[in-house]
């Protein structure tokens, strides 16, 4: 009877253990492995320690980053083939699975940040995350958490502020065409590159200059090799945060829930981070010390929005499908409210 009954226990261990290996979430993405450094390794520390603290350990996190796996593209498909249950993927890596995800790339569409939080948050991205889902049919989408916020342009030739400063200024983008057709509306040269070589394309003038959110121009060095920052405000591409469907729909009900509320401080860090960084030393303070950096004005930001908003609204009529451009009026619509909402008014 004892043997028996030490039998079961093994077998309930045994059992108990598979489950356990089964409820382990390997998330990649493309990031240091530091949650005080950016925004994506932010969110899954976040996340991990609110979904295994709320699931009681019964849904573990493994965080791989630094692209330990492979390529944010790569980590995408990996998600879908359940060989990693969750990732962070950039616009530019989504789109080859996504193509609509381009109609984000809306040229200086936001106000400010907050604007940012509630079209994503609101019914915009409750569209999106459904379309992404019907889309590619194995994942869920829980959120889109920031990237570092609004993209910088910075550059070695000269200072910029008017729409003939972009005059013949390579600027190197990511090898989505509507970042190519911005920055050639705007007057400069597009110059799709990869990011490994962007370093040394500005550092022997294969380039001239380049743009992202400040902290990636912090993080990246790029002030040893450019003398210019223009803060244009001209995209924000957030993070699509998401996960398997097989393995989500495996929860239990509990566990979903915890692991909402886990994505949804996911997201919140991520954007928290991203303003301490900005405003840090390790961002715009530190850049200002090394770099010229130029505002816009309202004037000169309402030129740039003219000459690149009716480009890229081509752009999306001429080369995606009736649905991206659907999801183009929504987000006009709705960023609109976003732009015109305060905080507790």
């Amino acid at each position: 009877m004892k043997h028996l009954a030490t039998c079961a226990a093994l077998a309930g261990l045994m059992t108990a253990s598979a489950a356990f290996a089964d409820s382990t979430i390997k998330f990649g993405h493309d990031n240091k492995a530091d949650p005080f450094e950016n925004p994506a390794h932010a969110c899954t520390a976040v996340f991990s320690n609110i979904l295994e603290a709320g699931t009681n350990g019964s849904v573990e996190v493994e965080v791989f980053g630094s692209n330990q796996l492979g390529s944010a593209s790569e980590h995408v498909q990996q998600v879908r083939d359940g060989i990693l249950q969750a990732t962070l993927t950039s616009t530019g890596a989504l789109a080859s699975y996504y193509p609509r995800i381009d109609v984000l790339n809306m040229p200086f569409a936001f106000a400010d940040n907050s604007a940012t939080y509630e079209l994503f948050d609101g019914a915009f991205g409750a569209a999106l995350a459904r379309d992404i889902e019907e889309t590619l049919g194995d994942v869920v989408v829980l959120g889109f958490p920031d990237t570092g916020g609004f993209f910088a342009v910075t550059n070695s030739e000269r200072p910029i502020a008017k729409l003939a400063d972009f005059e013949g200024v390579r600027v190197r983008t990511m090898s989505l065409p509507s970042h190519q057709k911005i920055m050639q509306a705007l007057g400069a040269e597009a110059y799709p590159l990869a990011w490994g070589e962007v370093y040394s394309g500005l550092q022997t003038g294969v380039i001239d200059g380049q743009m992202n959110p400040v902290p990636i121009i912090s993080f990246a060095n790029f002030a040893e090799v450019q003398k210019y920052m223009t803060l244009t405000n001209h995209l924000f591409s957030p993070y699509t945060f998401m996960i398997n469907r097989a393995f989500y729909e495996a929860l239990s009900d509990d566990e979903r829930t915890v692991l909402h509320h886990a994505a949804e401080n996911c997201v919140t860090a991520s954007r928290g981070i991203s303003r301490i960084i900005e405003a840090s030393d390790r961002g715009l303070a530190g850049l200002m010390e090394q770099m010229e950096v130029t505002a816009l004005s309202a004037e000169q930001r309402s030129a740039m929005a003219a000459a690149t908003q009716p480009v890229f609204e081509a752009h999306v009529q001429e080369n995606l499908d009736a649905k991206a451009g659907e999801l183009l009026e929504l987000l006009k619509a709705n960023v609109v409210t976003a732009n015109s909402s305060v905080y507790l008014k």
